[in-house]
């Protein structure tokens, strides 16, 4: 009985209707904002420049993450947490963080830059790094910014400011691409350009909103400050570290193992496939923003939280899966949707192009069920602060990653990389969720199980009906599938539509 009350007491209750409140505002705004950049701006880009200019590109900017914890060595989810659990702390600590932000920026730059010299960057190549690096120092400040407004659970003012920088590229890429304003052919220097200012326009605005919660700020020069920071925060920074590595270095494994223009030309193939993995995966981040301040405070009040992890949970799951099968049926058809036949590019080769992209897209889709699972589980042991067990799961990932890589590129191309990362976010995913289960004790509804495989068998069901036994095009047998699914989660329960209601109606009394 004691459990029942605490599990429907009005803090819970209120802490849920924020999550599918702020949920639903975040995906509004980002479906409105980020495909159009993603399969309109993005992926125009690589259709004018060419797969090897944007391979050569994409190389570059993976190589420009493998590094990126150097600008926040965990700060930003230590942050997150931290103000979540002691929002007095604000004023305080964005004047000493932010003048360590801006220390760790020139410590990023050094880094990349030796290293990129060692590796045997050419000219162009550290040029391109030097704007690619001042964006993630500004994409790093903007996120610890976020973080700030998150853990006071301002998810409004994120939410807006996190499509900010999209909304800001369109516009100035579309200027670039569709008006010709500059005369000539467009570049990948101008596409790099474009973010710059974009970012730097979004942390101003960010700033500006986190300053209206602090108050008068100044920065400081503080050396145990920074030092207390690090030690909290270095176990936060190991584990992005790990993660970067093993999510992001293999386009840099396919353009370093494989010799000159086919290392450039196959990391494009990859990043045509990995664009929509890219995509659902920032989807499925915003799951992440939204419940680690909400893990971290229901925690720290020994609420319990197995009902929003299972909500949580099945929502993700059950869209991720809509789109594994979606594209599982319907990858060549997607990738010659979205990837024109190149300028001087032969018919056939343009062929085999899309075919080697559709079947690596088909691969990482498998990585988008991981990486939903990763951000619901692993950001509940974030919360949890079991940082030491999520190092080791992905120390665990980095390793296979690596080995598979090195192993599988030289003779599967790109292929083997997408093989290297299905691997690698499988099993770090299901570790995540058995150290869950059992460091939390989380309990789902029995019949949840259940009514999750009912959905996945349908669901390929449905697919192989749609690609055999009905003469449509494949756009319309796409759509149908898509609703029809819908409907099947919503019949199961996988996305409790009533509940949903429920919860955004009801007041509880605080």
């Amino acid at each position: 009985m004691t459990v029942r009350l605490i599990l429907y007491s009005p803090n819970f209750a209120q802490m849920q209707r924020k999550f599918i409140r702020n949920l639903a505002l975040l995906i509004f705004l980002n479906l409105l904002v980020k495909p159009f950049w993603i399969l309109g701006v993005d992926r125009e880009v690589q259709n004018i420049v060419g797969p090897g200019e944007y391979g050569f590109y994409f190389a570059v900017l993976n190589f420009s993450f493998l590094f990126y914890i150097l600008l926040d060595l965990g700060i930003t989810n230590f942050n997150n947490r931290n103000i979540a659990q002691n929002n007095q702390l604000l004023n305080k600590h964005l004047a000493g963080i932010g003048t360590l932000k801006i220390i760790l920026g020139f410590l990023y730059a050094i880094v990349i830059f030796l290293i990129g010299w060692v590796i045997g960057y050419d000219q162009r190549q550290l040029y391109i790094l030097t704007w690619v690096g001042f964006n993630q120092f500004l994409l790093s400040f903007i996120l610890y910014l976020r973080s700030n407004l998150g853990g006071l659970l301002l998810f409004k003012t994120d939410s807006l400011i996190s499509v900010l920088d999209r909304v800001l590229m369109i516009m100035f890429c579309s200027i670039l691409i569709w008006t010709n304003i500059f005369g000539g052919q467009f570049h990948i220097e101008w596409f790099v350009y474009a973010q710059t200012l974009s970012y730097l326009i979004t942390a101003l605005i960010a700033f500006i909103a986190v300053l209206s919660k602090s108050g008068k700020l100044k920065m400081s020069w503080n050396v145990p400050f920074f030092l207390m920071i690090l030690k909290k925060s270095l176990p936060f920074a190991l584990l992005v570290l790990l993660m970067s590595f093993y999510n992001r270095i293999d386009p840099v494994l396919i353009e370093r193992l494989l010799p000159g223009e086919l290392g450039e030309s196959q990391s494009g193939v990859y990043a045509q496939a990995f664009r929509l993995l890219d995509a659902g995966q920032n989807f499925s981040y915003l799951f992440a923003v939204l419940l680690l301040p909400i893990f971290s405070k229901m925690l720290k009040d020994k609420q319990p939280v197995d009902q929003l992890v299972q909500m949580s949970f099945s929502l993700i799951i059950s869209g991720a899966l809509i789109i594994l099968v979606v594209s599982f049926f319907f990858g060549n058809e997607i990738m010659k949707l979205m990837y024109t036949q190149g300028e001087g590019e032969s018919p056939d080769a343009y062929l085999e192009r899309i075919g080697q992209s559709a079947l690596i897209f088909r691969l990482l889709m498998f990585s988008l069920l991981a990486i939903s699972a990763t951000y619901i589980f692993g950001t509940l042991l974030t919360a949890n602060n079991s940082l030491k067990q999520l190092n080791g799961v992905a120390l665990v990932g980095l390793i296979l990653n690596l080995v598979l890589n090195f192993l599988l590129i030289p003779g599967h191309l790109a292929l083997g990389a997408a093989i290297a990362n299905v691997s690698a976010q499988g099993i770090t995913a299901l570790i995540q969720v058995l150290l869950a289960y059992k460091m939390i004790s989380l309990r789902f509804d029995r019949g949840f199980y259940i009514r999750l495989s009912g959905f996945v068998f349908l669901l390929f069901m449905l697919g192989l009906a749609a690609v055999h036994l009905f003469n449509l095009d494949w756009k319309l047998a796409c759509g149908l599938m898509i609703t029809t699914a819908l409907f099947i989660a919503f019949v199961l329960r996988l996305i409790p539509v009533r509940a949903f209601i429920s919860m955004l109606k009801s007041q509880p009394k605080i």
